[in-house]
């Protein structure tokens, strides 16, 4: 499998280009599937319903399946969060793995960065990434920014998506620890 990486503040358009990405990736054949760290709770459960009463009464899993889809729901229970390679043990083989957060692990990334979210880039002060999306005009780039990082408009897709493939790296066990 190998892996590439999107970072960005929050609200900076990184789930609406890898939308737009993944579908140029499939189209060149390659089998994707994406990891996405989220630094809040969630749940994709809902209360009252089967799943979550036995989640409720204290299944360490719960997998719900039929035959369009399955999930898998791991309770943690106090245990630490998963390292990005114990998530990435935990899936099916494909050809290409998206990371949307983990900022502060060492994948190839690119940086989508939105001028409006106003919070500053990213890219220098993280060797790992690789390359941004921005709405940003060039000229207006800030001078510490790499010179050899590529730069994409955010809405280039197409260019993204070519990028990735060009950029992806191929993962082993313990490569990517903290």
């Amino acid at each position: 499998m190998q892996v590439f990486g999107f970072a960005g503040w929050s609200g900076s358009g990184k789930t609406t280009l890898i939308e737009k990405v993944v579908p140029l990736l499939v189209a060149h054949g390659k089998k994707v599937s994406l990891i996405k760290h989220a630094h809040h709770g969630f749940d994709l459960d809902q209360p009252g319903k089967d799943s979550y009463r036995h989640r409720e009464a204290g299944c360490s899993e719960v997998l719900i399946l039929a035959q369009e889809r399955w999930a898998l729901m791991h309770e943690s229970r106090g245990a630490p969060e998963l390292t990005l390679d114990e998530a990435l043990a935990r899936m099916t083989p494909c050809d290409l793995v998206l990371i949307e957060g983990y900022k502060a692990y060492s994948v190839p990334k690119l940086e989508v960065h939105r001028v409006a979210v106003g919070k500053p880039l990213l890219c220098p002060g993280d060797s790992n990434i690789v390359g941004i999306a921005t709405d940003m005009a060039a000229s207006a780039l800030p001078a510490d920014l790499p010179k050899a990082l590529p730069r994409f408009d955010i809405d280039d897709a197409a260019s993204i998506a070519e990028f990735v493939l060009s950029r992806a790296v191929n993962i082993s066990r313990g490569e990517h620890e903290r």
